[in-house]
């Protein structure tokens, strides 16, 4: 993967490369089960507010979302369901109960999510919030031969808190919607890379993401130009379109995919190393959860157990006793730093 240097194509910097560690999780519902955002293009690619309403069809699964008079959820405002979808997973895989209004501190929000946390973090988050909770979704679902149509939002609800003076914010209060919700319980979830909050370009997050949905357990995922112009929801032109998945292709720096074109009008996506699978991961107990905020105090445990999956991934190593190999790690991963 290229390193960022500052040209309009390279990732954006890591904002806070010595804050908080954070591997998000995110849902990949099957299109004929649930509706789910890495397969249908439910965000707004657009820099500007969009204001179009959106009408998809694939496969026999139709889907409408509207947008506010703010204009519809950007992939950008997605930040904030992703973080959340962490937040309830990790909970879920520590056995503690889970509800569908979160609590957050809004400077972890922003760190994780590579976010600048400046004065003006406020009102981007504000504008997010408001994006979240106007776009509605329409869809029809069919679940034992009856087909249902079925409208709803990304959020119910929200509520950030500031001090009075200064107005920094403290907390932020999100109720995601039902559906979204039964994604989480479900475990209906990937794991993302880092890197993924660092992509600059809308184009190449959605992308991004549909290689991650698609290619799933697989080394590989092949795509027509036209099939994948569909479901990534731009709105340029086929030939804009193409034009900018060769830039993407030329700077190679998608996380965890190479992206090639091939004859025929086709790209394809293979993987440069293992990814991480929820299913596959192993679950350490509340008791060694709590072994490890004993061991490093103030620090985000579930954030570094997120971290501890992927040095245990990429090394191959069965694991007899997770628990143990995982409080062995944070010792040294403390004592280094």
């Amino acid at each position: 993967m290229t390193a960022a240097t500052g040209r309009p194509g390279a990732l954006l910097p890591d904002r806070h490369p010595t804050g908080d560690f954070f591997v998000c999780d995110i849902f990949g519902a099957s299109p004929k089960d649930d509706l789910g955002s890495m397969e249908h293009p439910i965000f707004s690619l657009s820099t500007r507010p969009d204001r179009r309403i959106l009408s998809y069809a694939h496969n026999g699964v139709q889907v409408e979302v509207t947008p506010s008079v703010r204009g519809r959820a950007t992939i950008h405002d997605k930040d904030i369901l992703i973080y959340c979808i962490s937040q309830l997973v990790a909970a879920l895989n520590a056995g503690r109960a889970i509800s569908r209004r979160l609590t957050l501190r809004a400077h972890d929000l922003l760190v994780a999510t590579n976010r600048d946390t400046s004065g003006d973090s406020y009102t981007r988050l504000k504008e997010a919030f408001e994006r979240l909770a106007g776009t509605r979704i329409t869809t029809n679902l069919e679940t034992g031969g009856v087909e249902t149509t079925s409208g709803f939002g990304l959020i119910e609800a929200w509520e950030i808190r500031r001090r009075s003076r200064g107005g920094r914010m403290i907390s932020v209060s999100v109720t995601l919607s039902d559906w979204l919700f039964r994604a989480v319980q479900a475990k209906s979830v990937l794991t993302l890379s880092r890197d993924y909050f660092r992509l600059r370009k809308p184009l190449e997050r959605r992308v991004y993401e549909l290689a991650r949905k698609h290619c799933g357990r697989q080394p590989e995922w092949q795509i027509s130009t036209a099939t994948l112009h569909k479901k990534s929801g731009s709105a340029a032109p086929v030939r804009v379109f193409r034009a900018a998945l060769r830039r993407m292709a030329a700077e190679n720096h998608l996380p965890d995919y190479e992206m090639v074109e091939r004859d025929g009008d086709l790209f394809h996506f293979s993987r440069r190393a293992s990814v991480i699978e929820t299913a596959s991961a192993p679950i350490l107990s509340p008791q060694a959860l709590e072994a490890g905020r004993v061991l490093w105090p103030g620090a985000d445990i579930y954030a570094l157990e997120a971290e501890w999956q992927a040095v245990r991934a990429r090394s191959g190593q069965s694991l007899q006793d997770p628990d143990r190999a995982f409080l062995g790690w944070l010792k040294k991963r403390r004592a280094a730093g």
